[in-house]
């Protein structure tokens, strides 16, 4: 951790998610949608993550696949370490839908 980050989070890192620049990343990708879309990425999106992340998300291309809907790789490993933590058991409905996992990660964090 480097010492500028010590100062401003002392006991850990901060939730200054919304604060962060977009990455390299986001703009890349989102760049692509632009183009893909013939849309303009609103200045306000380009200000934050956060802001970016959500106009990624409302502009994306809809994924056709069956398997568009399950939950990513990373869900399913946060609950199931949410899972193992609280002793919860994950429904098995949840590996089906993102949105279900979703809600029960929020919910069981």
């Amino acid at each position: 951790m480097t010492q500028a980050t010590r100062k401003l989070a002392p006991n850990g890192p901060t939730n200054d998610y919304h604060l962060l620049p977009v990455t390299d990343r986001q703009m890349r990708y989102a760049r692509a949608i632009a183009e893909q879309t013939a849309l303009e990425i609103p200045v306000e999106a380009q200000r934050d993550r956060r802001s970016m992340s959500d106009w990624i998300s409302a502009n994306k291309p809809h994924d056709p696949s069956p398997f568009a809907s399950y939950p990513t790789g990373k869900q399913v490993a946060f609950a199931e370490r949410i899972s193992r933590s609280k002793r919860r058991p994950i429904p098995s409905e949840c590996f089906r839908d993102k949105q279900l996992m979703s809600q029960w990660i929020d919910r069981n964090k």
